[in-house]
């Protein structure tokens, strides 16, 4: 028996002259330089959509952990706060949620020894309150002050303190009621804030939208 022999691949396709067809030199220098052009068109777009996707994350990382704070005290009965601290690395806000239980004797305020920390539970070690810490979440992730603009109020206000029926404590002295996220630099993204009702109820809203709007934020 002969040996079948298969016909090899051919390694162009040829035109009806005969030749070879391909893109020539000329051909693949065009087709670089519309790449390039639609590169360079759809960069930036990108570059301001992954920013307003980075700054919308942020602002519900504030109003994740305005929510978080008033559960805490709601599950625990106990007095509850969230406290604001910078960030090396983003220049933004970390946030912090401590407990704490009230006696007439040892009121829960900034010169109180009884709220939680980090490694230390909440002071005294009450039933529903034994062995629970401090919670905090870190702003590495966020979009640094060059991009993102965070701001508190009213009166730059970092902290806010909750009651055990999960209202703002209206007694605990200046109260953070407000945080705004703006665009900084040349960051382009619809600006955004979490506000906080008396009634301890964080939601975000649009500074910019119109009157009328539900979306708007109270003046």
């Amino acid at each position: 028996m002969h040996p079948i022999s298969l016909p090899l691949p051919s390694r162009c396709v040829r035109s009806r002259a005969g030749n070879c067809a391909g893109f020539t030199l000329v051909e693949a220098m065009i087709a670089l330089a519309v790449f390039a052009i639609v590169l360079a068109m759809g960069v930036p777009r990108m570059s301001d959509w992954l920013a307003a996707t980075r700054a919308a994350a942020a602002t519900q990382f504030y109003a994740e952990g305005l929510a978080l704070a008033r559960a805490q005290a709601l599950a625990h009965n106990g007095a509850s706060r969230l406290v604001l601290i910078e960030n090396a690395i983003s220049g933004q806000y970390d946030w912090r949620v401590d407990l704490c239980f009230p006696t007439p004797e040892s009121p829960c305020n900034d010169e109180d020894g009884n709220w939680s920390t980090v490694s230390e539970p909440v002071r005294p070690a009450q039933a529903s309150g034994a062995g629970v810490t401090s919670i905090v979440r870190s702003a590495d992730a966020l979009p640094d002050t060059a991009r993102l603009a965070v701001s508190t109020g009213p009166d730059e206000a970092t902290s806010v303190y909750f009651t055990p029926l999960g209202w703002v404590d209206t007694l605990a002295g200046t109260r953070m009621m407000r945080i705004d996220l703006a665009p900084a630099g040349e960051a382009a993204f619809p600006a955004a804030s979490v506000v906080l009702t008396l009634a301890g109820v964080a939601s975000r809203c649009d500074p910019a939208a119109p009157a009328g709007d539900a979306r708007r934020c109270p003046a």
